[in-house]
């Protein structure tokens, strides 16, 4: 069974500061199934933004957690604020969080694939 989106956002963010990061929740959407979307950013100032993965990356016996893939990579404030919006036209109950993770890799907060 899957947690809420709530529940998932909440864990993650205690779960990044306990790690000694910092992570903020930059728009908040339905509490039970909004779609999260995660922004890292480098030394540069240059986004990375990871979303839902698609269906076709999920294992056929995979436990029903989040699977999130890269869908955008070296992305300007500008360009970043315009696929979020795209994305928010297409679901507008979409979660943002911005994670800083610190020492810990993000793809052992979350699990990622690439396409």
């Amino acid at each position: 069974m899957r947690v809420t989106t709530e529940i998932f956002v909440s864990a993650l963010i205690r779960r990044v500061f306990g790690e000694g990061g910092f992570a903020a929740v930059l728009r908040r959407g339905a509490a039970e199934a909004g779609a999260v979307f995660i922004v890292t950013r480098n030394r540069a100032g240059e986004a990375t933004l990871y979303g839902p993965a698609p269906q076709a990356a999920y294992a056929p016996d995979s436990a029903g957690g989040r699977l999130f893939a890269p869908v955008g990579e070296k992305l300007d404030q500008q360009s970043l604020d315009e696929r979020l919006a795209r994305e928010q036209r297409f679901d507008s109950d979409i979660w943002v969080v911005e994670l800083e993770p610190g020492s810990t890799a993000l793809g052992d907060l979350v699990d990622i694939t690439r396409p």
